[in-house]
């Protein structure tokens, strides 16, 4: 699947009055009539199951300069959030963190047993855009947009 190029998100959510995260590439546009996201965590995911209690999540859509935020997410255990600037997202209070490129405030709508994942639908709540370009997952390493030749000509 490494073939595959993804663009790389942080889901975030609150336990009590903690912010917690994680990094996910399985994130995806399912539906625009009810509208419907889905990521899916790993059932060894330690995050995942602290934010579900909370039954809501905002989906943080990063930019090619957050790879070390990405990094850092990617870890088990810890605060990941000591020194990242965020603020409450709009409809639940997940947490949207500054300079995303896009985020995704959603409430929990179903869980799916997904084999060695969970497939988790989110009813979308609000959204909204940043500026820059994503960053994106490829071959196993990180990636960026780089534009056509056709299309720095304006073709």
């Amino acid at each position: 699947m490494s073939r595959f190029a993804t663009g790389i998100t942080i889901v975030a959510g609150m336990e009590g009055e903690e912010p917690v995260g994680f990094t996910c590439q399985s994130f995806v546009s399912l539906s625009i009539d009810p509208p419907f996201v889905a990521v899916a965590p790993a059932r060894t995911s330690t995050s995942w199951p602290r934010i579900a209690q909370a039954g809501s999540f905002c989906v943080n859509v990063l930019g090619d300069r957050q790879e070390e935020l990405c990094r850092g997410f990617a870890v088990s255990g810890g605060n990941k959030f000591v020194g990242v600037d965020w603020r409450p997202a709009p409809r639940t209070g997940s947490p949207l963190i500054e300079g995303s490129l896009a985020w995704v405030d959603c409430r929990v709508e179903l869980v799916h047993d997904a084999g060695d994942h969970e497939l988790i639908i989110g009813r979308v709540l609000d959204l909204g855009v940043g500026d820059g370009s994503p960053l994106l997952f490829f071959g196993s390493k990180f990636a960026t947009v780089a534009p056509r030749a056709s299309d720095e000509d304006g073709e």
